[in-house]
C-alpha cells in the first residue's frame, strides 16, 4: 500500500521567539522543517503546506529533497485539506500528517502507525498522563482531575486517505487536531506508543532541548576523493567548471575537470557508492566529452535524496601551471552554483610539489577533496 505524507508547516510559530518562524530557525546545523523532512524522506510523496510568505525559507529547507510546496489556510484544518487535495492525484492508500515542529520523529513512531493503519482506518502515537492533574485558579490549585485514559497526542496521525480526505471536505472547523476531524466522521482511530523524545517545538527552551535529540542520532559521514589527469595539447583547462587558459588542456574521456572528478569521488565515497566509473563508465561513449558537472550534480542529489546535507567541501589541487589562485573565486561560485551549495561550505585552494613527479613536472594535475554529509 502507497503512503502520502503531509508536514503542516504554515504556522507563525511566535511562541518560540526569534525573527523567522520556529520551522525555518536552525537547530543542529539545519533548518527545524529540513530535519523533518529528512525523517519522511523515501517514505513516498510528500507535500509540504506551507505559509504564502515563507516559500523562499520552505525552498531553502527542502533543498535537493523531492517535496512539493503548497500554500495553507488560515487555520491548521484548512492546510490539512489543501495538503489531502494535492496528494490526491497520487492516489495514495495511507497518509501521514506530521507537524513540522516535531523534527525529532523516530522511524519506530512512524512505522507503528503505519502497521496499526493495516487493520484500522486512523492510528496515532499518544503518551499516556503519568503526572498528577490539578485545576488552577488565580495562582492557586483548585481541584485535582482524575487522568485515568489521559493521552498526550502526537504526531504523525495517519489515515485511511479516501476517508480523511472525505472527513475533512464535510469538516466544518474547530477541531484540535486530525484525529478529532477523523472522529467527527465516525473513523476509529488506534492509539499506538508514543514517544518522548518527539517533542515539539513550542518554546524558546524547546530548541535546545530538540538538538540534544538531534545529536543523538546524527549521521555524520566523510568521505575523500583523489584524481589525476595528464596534460595534452590544448589552449585551456577545465578546473572546478572553469576554463582557465593555459598551454595545455587535460586528456580524459569527459571534459577531464579533475577538480569536479575528485569533489564527486569524495561524495560517492562518503556514501560507501564507489566512484565515478561505477556510476559513468567510461567504456560508456555516451559520456565522451561529457561536463564533469553532470556526474557532480548526480553525487549530491543521491546524497540529498537519502537525508544528506553537505556540511562542507575541502578541495586542494597540486600543479606547478596553471595559477589556480586568480581563478579560485570563480571556481568556488561555479561549484557552489552546480552543488546548490552556499559558497561559505566551499574551500578550493591550490600547492605545488616543489618541482616534484609527474606534477613538478608539469606534465598533469592531481585534486585531492575532502566532502562532509550530515544526516538525521
Amino acid at each position: 500500500m502507497n503512503t502520502g505524507i503531509i508536514i503542516v508547516a504554515a504556522g507563525r510559530g511566535t511562541r518560540a521567539g526569534g525573527e523567522l518562524p520556529k520551522q525555518w530557525q536552525c537547530v543542529g546545523g539545519q533548518p527545524v522543517a529540513r530535519w523533518t523532512l529528512a525523517a519522511f524522506t523515501g517514505r513516498g510523496p510528500i507535500v509540504m503546506v506551507i505559509h504564502p510568505d515563507d516559500r523562499a525559507e520552505a525552498e531553502a529547507a527542502a533543498q535537493g529533497l523531492d517535496v512539493r510546496l503548497i500554500s495553507g489556510g488560515a487555520e491548521r484544518a484548512a492546510s490539512v485539506l489543501a495538503g489531502l487535495e494535492a496528494l490526491a492525484e497520487f492516489a495514495p492508500d495511507k497518509v501521514l500528517i506530521h507537524d513540522v515542529a516535531r523534527p525529532c520523529v523516530t522511524a519506530t513512531v512512524i512505522e507503528a502507525v503505519l502497521a496499526a493503519l493495516d487493520t484500522h482506518a486512523g492510528a496515532a502515537p499518544a503518551l499516556a498522563v503519568t503526572d498528577a492533574l490539578w485545576t488552577g485558579d488565580a495562582g492557586l490549585v483548585s481541584g485535582t482531575q482524575d487522568r485515568t485514559g489521559l493521552y498526550r497526542a502526537q504526531t504523525p496521525q495517519g489515515f485511511d486517505f479516501a476517508q480523511i480526505l472525505s472527513a475533512h471536505r464535510a469538516h466544518t472547523g474547530g477541531a484540535a487536531d486530525d484525529v478529532a476531524v477523523a472522529r467527527a466522521a465516525g473513523m476509529t482511530v488506534a492509539i499506538v506508543p508514543g514517544d518522548e523524545a518527539n517533542l515539539k517545538i513550542t518554546e524558546a527552551g524547546d530548541f535546545s532541548r530538540a538538538a540534544k535529540q538531534l545529536r543523538g542520532n546524527m549521521d555524520v559521514r566523510l568521505g575523500n576523493g583523489f584524481d589525476v589527469h595528464a596534460f595534452e595539447d590544448g589552449d585551456h583547462v577545465m578546473l572546478c567548471g572553469v576554463a582557465v587558459p593555459h598551454t595545455h588542456k587535460l586528456k580524459g574521456h569527459s571534459d577531464a575537470d579533475v577538480g569536479m572528478h575528485a569533489v564527486t569521488d569524495a561524495l560517492y565515497g562518503a556514501l560507501a557508492e564507489g566512484d565515478i566509473g561505477r556510476h559513468f563508465p567510461p567504456s560508456d561513449p555516451k559520456w565522451k566529452g561529457a561536463e564533469s558537472a553532470i556526474f557532480l550534480r548526480h553525487a549530491v542529489n543521491l546524497a540529498r535524496t537519502r537525508g544528506y546535507a553537505i556540511g562542507n567541501i575541502d578541495l586542494t589541487l597540486i600543479c606547478e601551471r596553471p595559477k589556480i589562485g586568480p581563478h579560485a573565486a570563480e571556481m568556488t561560485s561555479k561549484m557552489a552554483d552546480v552543488m546548490d551549495l552556499d559558497s561559505s561550505r566551499i574551500s578550493i585552494k591550490a600547492t605545488t610539489s616543489e618541482r616534484l613527479g609527474f606534477t613538478g613536472r608539469e606534465e598533469g594535475i592531481a585534486a585531492l577533496a575532502t566532502a562532509t554529509l550530515v544526516s538525521s
